[in-house]
């Protein structure tokens, strides 16, 4: 298994991902006619089988991976000017992570389960989020 990390360009905060998720698979026409949501990328990943039903993509807000999406699938697709790309269809739940400092890049990267950031558990205290983010600045995470 394998994840993907990936730039959540022009969102400042996970609540802000929430409310825009629904929206943005519209724009390019992806409707796969069940509750998921879709990421349109450029590059179909090498490593997609080990993907697929396994890993998830995480989410880099703010300079910090702070929520992960199951990735149910990836398709390919071509678009009316012959450009290929790939759909990233996944789960529409999002996850809440332990936020854990990124660097910027382009386009995704691949993320080792081992290196991945814990989930932060539902019922957690309220400021856990907050407190974990300190702590990962801090480099005590």
């Amino acid at each position: 298994m394998i994840h993907m990390v990936k730039l959540c360009v022009g969102i400042s905060s996970f609540e802000e991902l929430e409310s825009y998720r629904n929206e943005r698979a519209h724009w390019w026409g992806a409707d796969y006619g069940e509750d998921v949501h879709v990421h349109r990328t450029r590059m179909m990943p090498k490593r997609a089988a080990e993907m697929e039903g396994k890993g998830s993509i995480y989410w880099v807000i703010a300079g910090s991976i702070v929520c992960r999406q199951p990735i149910l699938r990836l398709v390919p697709y071509t678009d009316a000017e012959g450009k290929d790309y790939c759909d990233i269809i996944m789960s529409p739940e999002l996850v809440r992570t332990i936020p854990y400092p990124k660097r910027p890049f382009q386009g995704w990267r691949y993320l080792e389960p081992k290196d991945a950031p814990p989930d932060i558990a539902a019922n957690d205290a309220e400021n856990s989020v907050e407190i974990a983010a300190e702590l990962a600045r801090l480099g005590l995470l």
